[in-house]
């Protein structure tokens, strides 16, 4: 009978028989295989999960119901507890899940039975329900203080020409200032006017109607760029200067920027007749430590 083992034949015959040292060299350790050759040879198959899923979600301990994190199926966790993606599990056999785990528990409350968090945690649970594209959760949010407001203020600024550029510049002349001085703070000057064409008190019978029919060529004399470090307006709203000044305000705390504002006058600048430009000039003081 003869016995064939992968390309080497081996008779019957005493005199072919193998020495015991080739038989050794035969039944040597195989080499480890590549990660494609282990690929191509044990292909993956799809994750199996148990009905209790134990999370450890950036080091925070959660427990929850398969069901729950599928609840809604076009979100990422109900994508990664599909059975078609692999999920890393930490030494205690914890499902692992590489996120500051702060506010998951939010999270899983709105999946458990809808519940909302409270106001002071609705914005960082908002970009939590963003990561893992938890729309139902993300339009809940949208329709309440403090983001419901945000969108109202945010209606508003979209009327606003370049409004986040010029928060930029404020940003950056405040810090070239403040280091060339070496100073805790700086100061610059910055223009907030509402509406385009100059007035003062007492030409405001006559403004409107000066505003509308005045000719291309006559406009042309109003047109002035006012001597400060940044302008913000016109713009056509009920909002006036004062809801401007608490935008910009706020959009620079909110970046961590401390900021006291005042007004120091207007534009006396003359622009034809007894007409000068009279638009608000506020004093910005932006400390840095």
């Amino acid at each position: 009978m003869v016995v064939v083992t992968g390309q080497n034949k081996v008779s019957g015959n005493p005199d072919d028989a193998m020495s015991s040292s080739d038989a050794e060299d035969d039944f040597q350790e195989p080499a480890t295989p590549t990660a494609t050759q282990a690929g191509q040879a044990l292909p993956l198959l799809p994750q199996q999960f148990p009905e209790v899923i134990p999370l450890n979600v950036g080091g925070m301990y959660f427990t929850t119901r398969l069901s729950t994190l599928r609840r809604y199926e076009d979100t990422m966790l109900a994508a990664m507890f599909s059975g078609r993606h692999y999920i890393p599990t930490d030494a205690e056999g914890r499902y692992f899940i590489d996120r500051d785990g702060t506010y998951f528990g939010d999270i899983l409350n709105f999946l458990r039975s809808g519940d909302l968090p409270p106001r002071e945690r609705v914005r960082s649970v908002y970009k939590e329900a963003q990561y893992y594209s938890l729309g139902p959760l993300l339009d809940n949010l949208e329709d309440i203080q403090p983001l419901k407001g945000e969108k109202v203020r945010q209606a508003f600024l979209g009327l606003m020409p370049y409004y986040k550029d010029h928060l930029e510049r404020i940003i950056e002349i405040a810090k070239l200032r403040a280091m060339q001085r070496k100073a805790r703070f700086a100061k610059l000057k910055v223009c907030v006017f509402k509406e385009e064409m100059p007035i003062t008190p007492y030409e405001c019978p006559h403004f409107n109607s000066l505003r509308f029919e005045r000719s291309e060529s006559e406009t042309k004399l109003f047109e002035h760029h006012c001597e400060v470090d940044v302008s913000f307006g016109p713009w056509e709203a009920v909002a006036d200067v004062y809801d401007l000044l608490h935008c910009i305000v706020t959009d620079l705390s909110d970046r961590g920027i401390t900021v006291d504002h005042q007004c120091i006058g207007v534009c006396d600048k003359h622009l034809i007749n007894h007409y000068y430009c009279k638009r608000p000039i506020y004093e910005f003081k932006i400390t840095w430590w």
